[in-house]
């Protein structure tokens, strides 16, 4: 199914910043839905469904954007709108659209499903309130993005994963589109920057790894070897690695995306660290990570003669808002 390009051009300057009230913008496309879609797209915020993510296509539970209506499917749109920068935004529609790149590539029928761009799964947990914590994912082929929310704001937007395949579409109309490209191009820069000795450090492997190593995992852990401090950088070389940082972090909304890079520095700047895998040269399979205190990001680019890309970010301490709802949990139990 052709995606409607007239679906992902609804951007306005509220996507720079976080709308007033999440809450509302959930709640109006949890209404939009009759009974029976919007059983399927609400869970308990406790339901073990909400740490059940995977960025491969598969079948899920939620509701599905194929299955909605226009209105609805705004609504449900405006929800990840208000979630994301305008550069998270594009991102998400722009992977989405390269299913449709993937059903020329794999000569797919007309009534093939595999490769559907509107089979991205929207899910609701809890009740949307500004008194109680309430979450909520968006996930589909190549797409896993897992919000939590609390006093109509979002405090935690990890596990977040973006995947791109092609990396760089090779034939077609859409020859040369390359989601990624700040993502790859950035950590080629800095790995080339570095010097020999450095290289010792940061080069955690010749071969590529050939998956993030996190995965699909419910609780992320550090990961080793570090590679190469922040510490052991020159400032030239901080400068980079600051500016791929950027990169991911600002995918996030405006108030949540300083929010974590404040969280970032808090926990040590200077313990970052950058470690690469794989070949050095673009277009050849590698794999890199940024680590820190409270902090995982890997990129791993292998598949596809190194042209299928995978990058997550991971919060080591508040991955599915755990922060959070710690607290409210806990102010629960005081009550009783």
């Amino acid at each position: 199914m052709k995606i409607c390009a007239a679906l992902f051009i609804m951007l306005s300057a509220n996507t720079l910043a976080q709308k007033a009230n999440l809450v509302r913008t959930a709640n109006t496309f949890l209404s939009s839905l009759p009974t029976d879609l919007r059983a399927k797209a609400q869970y308990e915020l406790s339901d073990d469904e909400r740490l059940n993510w995977h960025y491969i296509p598969k079948e899920r539970n939620g509701v599905p954007l194929r299955e909605l209506n226009t209105v609805q499917r705004n609504a449900a749109l405006d929800l990840l709108r208000s979630s994301l920068s305008l550069q998270g935004f594009q991102k998400a529609t722009a992977i989405m659209a390269l299913e449709n790149v993937l059903i020329e590539v794999e000569n797919r029928g007309p009534n093939d499903t595999f490769r559907d761009p509107l089979n991205y799964y929207f899910t609701i947990f809890g009740n949307p309130s500004k008194d109680s914590p309430w979450g909520w994912r968006f996930e589909g082929h190549h797409i896993a993005l897992n919000f939590s929310s609390s006093n109509n704001r979002i405090e935690s937007s990890t596990p977040s994963f973006f995947g791109s395949n092609p990396g760089i579409v090779l034939q077609g109309k859409e020859k040369g589109k390359q989601v990624l490209k700040e993502e790859t191009e950035l950590g080629h820069k800095l790995v080339n920057a570095l010097t020999a000795k450095q290289l010792e450090t940061a080069l955690i492997s010749e071969t590529p790894l050939p998956e993030i190593v996190s995965a699909n995992s419910r609780k992320a852990m550090p990961l080793n070897p570090g590679g190469l401090s922040y510490a052991a950088m020159t400032d030239q070389q901080k400068d980079m690695l600051m500016k791929l940082l950027e990169v991911y972090v600002q995918n996030y909304e405006l108030g949540f995306s300083h929010k974590l890079m404040e969280k970032i520095q808090k926990a040590g700047i200077e313990k970052l660290s950058f470690a690469w895998a794989g070949s050095l040269k673009a277009g050849e399979g590698h794999y890199y990570r940024i680590q820190g205190p409270m902090l995982l990001i890997e990129l791993d680019n292998t598949q596809n003669n190194a042209n299928h890309v995978h990058s997550v970010v991971r919060d080591l301490t508040n991955d599915f808002g755990e922060d959070i709802l710690r607290e409210h949990y806990e102010k629960e139990h005081t009550k009783k």
